[in-house]
């Protein structure tokens, strides 16, 4: 059975850029797409971006070693690798 590690500072940092930024984007389209640009448009993005973000750091942290992983097998699968030999 595979031990779990924690999360090394690098992977937590990471994720909690790699969130802010995705999370703070997606929300603003997401919100602009759902609402427009009318009145307190700013309010409304800031609150769904708190909401996406509280969500996406967590997934972040978990999901990212998966996306590494999947990546590898991806790249082997098709022959092709950035790792050196």
């Amino acid at each position: 059975m595979a031990r779990s590690r924690m999360p090394r500072p690098r992977q937590l940092i990471f994720a909690f850029y790699m969130s802010c930024l995705m999370s703070f984007l997606m929300s603003g389209v997401i919100t602009m797409i759902n609402t427009g640009v009318e009145g307190p448009f700013l309010q409304r993005w800031l609150a769904a971006w708190l909401v996406a973000w509280a969500v996406a750091y967590p997934l972040v942290v978990f999901i990212a070693p998966l996306a590494g992983r999947l990546t590898e097998a991806t790249l082997r699968r098709f022959g092709a690798s950035d790792t050196p030999e």
